[in-house]
């Protein structure tokens, strides 16, 4: 499995903040191009993958490197929050959370997904 730091937003269309929050992801993204991966993923689209993981709150972040899980939870929707989370997980200040390994199996689940969407 590839070793690439993903930043995931877990989102739904009919949330307003979401929608809100896509354009300041994006620019984001465009931040940190090459060295990250930026992805989208709508909950109710995606229910199968998210299995027993609930999402309360947006926004809501996955961010892992490879099958390593370095941060799960809802940010203020606001430029410096997602810009300091990537910089550290980049850096290797985020350590991965403990417990809840439904939340672990989550991200290994949005791992093999992903690299399987970009991959040849």
């Amino acid at each position: 499995m590839d070793n690439v730091l993903r930043v995931v937003c877990l989102c739904a269309e009919w949330c307003g903040v979401c929608r809100d929050y896509a354009a300041l992801f994006d620019e984001t993204m465009l931040a940190f191009e090459g060295r990250t991966e930026f992805t989208r993923l709508d909950i109710e689209d995606e229910a199968e993958l998210l299995g027993p993981v609930d999402v309360e709150n947006f926004p809501t972040l996955l961010i892992a490197r490879g099958a390593q899980l370095l941060f799960f939870g809802t940010i203020t929707p606001h430029a410096q929050t997602l810009t300091r989370l990537v910089q550290g997980a980049l850096a290797g200040e985020l350590a991965p959370p403990a417990g809840a390994p439904e939340v672990a199996a989550f991200a290994q689940r949005v791992q093999t997904a992903l690299a399987g969407r970009n991959g040849p």
